[in-house]
């Protein structure tokens, strides 16, 4: 963490635990909707919208809940003083990308290695 200002953690661990804040109400409105839904009533067409809106409810927790595991692991890089450092060059991440995306875990450059590591493997 001597790498990135102290008052750039903070500000970061605050937008963070807001981010938090914020998804778990999104994903406490979205099951409370859900259940509102009566899947079992109406004719075939009701019942295929209602389906529908259930797979849209599961895509939609799905990110919520992958967006909550990136928020806790960079709380918890924070709280072992290994914030703000990029997994793959493992050099400081970009000030500005940890303002815009404060649980991101690479820098520009080392997002840039890893989509070409990606795109060289997938075509095998």
């Amino acid at each position: 963490m001597s790498m990135i200002s102290r008052e750039l953690v903070q500000e970061c661990k605050q937008r963070l635990l807001r981010i938090k804040e914020d998804t778990l109400n999104r994903v406490k409105a979205s099951h409370r909707e859900h259940t509102l839904i009566d899947k079992m009533s109406g004719d075939e067409i009701d019942q295929a919208v209602a389906q529908l809106a259930e797979n849209s409810f599961l895509v939609n927790q799905d990110r919520l809940r992958h967006l909550l595991f990136e928020v806790e692991n960079a709380l918890a890089r924070i709280q072992k003083n290994q914030y703000g450092i990029c997994e793959e060059t493992q050099e400081p991440i970009e000030p500005e990308r940890l303002l815009a995306i404060p649980y991101t875990r690479l820098s520009i450059e080392g997002a840039e290695l890893r989509e070409a590591m990606t795109k060289k493997y997938a075509r095998y």
